[in-house]
């Protein structure tokens, strides 16, 4: 009995010694997978670079509708400005792009579900955007006017806005811009959202609305297709700057992107594919 009973003691020290090393060599694991925004948690989130140069393609969100920074063209490919930026850049870091084309609207959720990996759809860097999403450094500045039919010469400012109907694409800059800064400034007035610049661009040809916003670039080719009597009133309302949309904690790859549009700007291929959409040199 003795015996059986010494036996069984040592054999119960045994697995509690060998208990307490398992929990000793587990305890520091445990704590380093919970140090949230610590350098595991970083390098993990970096990894999207790796990850599309090891899938040799880099998904690109846009609009698609919005000439001359991206439409599909009469072969039914996405074309245009933003097109031939994104194609660029992803020659520069060594892979394909794949371009999917959805309402403007949508395209930051999708990127925040990681559907894409970036989007090139001039979409403006804003400070709100920033607490969302993250941005490469710009590549293009646009000047936003007033647009109205060529008949209507009572709004040439923003102050005549008040009592009117304005059209904005939804979820644009624009529109936060008329909501949060126009609207409280200047009263009153109607704002009716369009998922693409040609629907709004008719309603205001045909007196639907009263005005839009947008930038001259954008309106040209739409306009010259389409014959729509309007014009463009008043100095510039505002700039936007618009980047690359990419995903928060990022680094390598916001640094591989901004890069090559670096390099872009040095070499004179900015210039040249800015010249072939529109038909003069960049002023920035």
């Amino acid at each position: 009995m003795k015996t059986r009973k010494k036996g069984f003691l040592v054999t119960t020290l045994m697995t509690l010694a060998l208990f307490s090393l398992v929990l000793s060599a587990c305890a520091p694991k445990q704590e380093a997978s919970n140090t949230g925004n610590g350098a595991g948690s970083n390098e993990a989130a970096g990894n999207q670079l790796e990850a599309i140069k090891k899938a040799g393609v880099i998904k690109v969100g846009m609009m698609g509708t919005y000439p001359p920074y991206n439409f599909l063209n009469d072969k039914k490919e996405l074309d245009g400005f933003d097109v031939d930026i994104a194609k660029e850049l992803a020659k520069r870091i060594g892979v394909k792009p794949e371009f999917t084309a959805q309402e403007f609207s949508g395209l930051i959720p999708s990127l925040q579900k990681k559907k894409f990996d970036a989007v090139i759809s001039q979409v403006t860097i804003t400070e709100d955007r920033k607490k969302a999403i993250d941005f490469t450094e710009p590549y293009i500045t646009n000047n936003v006017n007033i647009i109205v039919n060529s008949k209507t010469n009572d709004i040439t400012k923003l102050e005549d806005f008040k009592g009117k109907t304005i059209g904005v694409g939804l979820g644009t800059n624009d529109e936060s811009y008329l909501r949060n800064e126009v609207l409280p400034k200047v009263g009153d007035f109607e704002i009716k959202t369009y998922d693409d610049v040609i629907t709004s661009l008719k309603d205001l040809n045909s007196g639907r609305i009263d005005a839009t916003i947008n930038n001259l670039y954008a309106l040209k080719p739409i306009v010259d297709k389409n014959g729509f009597q309007i014009k463009a009133v008043g100095e510039p309302i505002k700039s936007d700057q618009a980047g690359v949309a990419i995903n928060q904690n990022t680094p390598e790859l916001k640094e591989a992107l901004n890069k090559a549009l670096k390099e872009m700007k040095e070499d004179g291929t900015y210039k040249t594919i800015f010249k072939k959409w529109f038909g003069e040199e960049p002023k920035e």
